[in-house]
């Protein structure tokens, strides 16, 4: 099995790299793969909302002037996704905002890409905002139909300077703790593939308000 994780800050080896490995630490003790691909230094333009991925159904954002769209193929073939981000103004910081706007709209509208997939978010954050931040990331994943691991809190580690999160030790564990459950949630849904009936997808019932 493999996870790829995204690393949304600018910095390649600041906190939210800290609160990503050490989930990923645990997921490869039980022998799971985990890559980690650095989204927050790239330049990454947001959504146009052209359409184009609509209507082209290829699995592709038109905009091919960056990576999103191999991010997104490495999305497809995993097992498990990890969005990390730290925390910008008490929001995900903006690369990796247009990042996920642009890569799950695409994995969304050519059939779930990701559905059934286990998905984690981490944040870091200096003092506060950690929260709405971890709540913008969960936003992507719930509307994927991705399956959620838990841990034994908010998964937020807390620091400033590079590897400050380390020292924050029940931010650790928290990490710790998804980490292994994560671990969990993927074998459980390896071992039901092919065993426990999946649920038939539903078209995407749009509602709009003003006509």
């Amino acid at each position: 099995m493999k996870v790829v994780a995204f690393n949304g800050s600018p910095r390649e080896k600041g906190n939210t790299y800290e609160a990503i490995k050490a989930v990923a630490a645990e997921l490869e003790k039980e022998g799971i793969e985990v890559e980690i691909i650095h989204v927050g230094n790239k330049a990454i333009r947001g959504c146009l909302a052209c359409g184009g991925c609509v209507r082209n159904m290829n699995e592709k954002c038109v905009n091919e002037k960056d990576q999103v769209n191999e991010w997104i193929q490495k999305m497809k073939e995993a097992d498990g996704i990890i969005l990390g981000s730290p925390t910008h103004y008490a929001g995900i910081a903006g690369t990796m905002k247009s990042f996920l706007d642009r890569a799950f709209y695409v994995t969304s509208v050519n059939g779930g890409m990701l559905r059934h997939k286990v998905g984690a978010t981490v944040v870091a954050v200096r003092r506060t905002g950690g929260i709405s931040t971890y709540e913008q990331l969960n936003n992507y994943v719930n509307y994927s139909e991705m399956a959620v691991p838990t841990s034994n809190y908010w998964n937020i580690v807390h620091g400033t300077a590079p590897g400050e999160a380390t020292q924050d030790a029940e931010g650790m564990q928290i990490m710790r703790v998804l980490g292994k459950n994560m671990a969990w949630l993927l074998k459980l849904v390896k071992n039901g593939d092919g065993k426990v009936v999946e649920s038939e997808r539903e078209d995407k019932v749009f509602t709009n308000f003003i006509r």
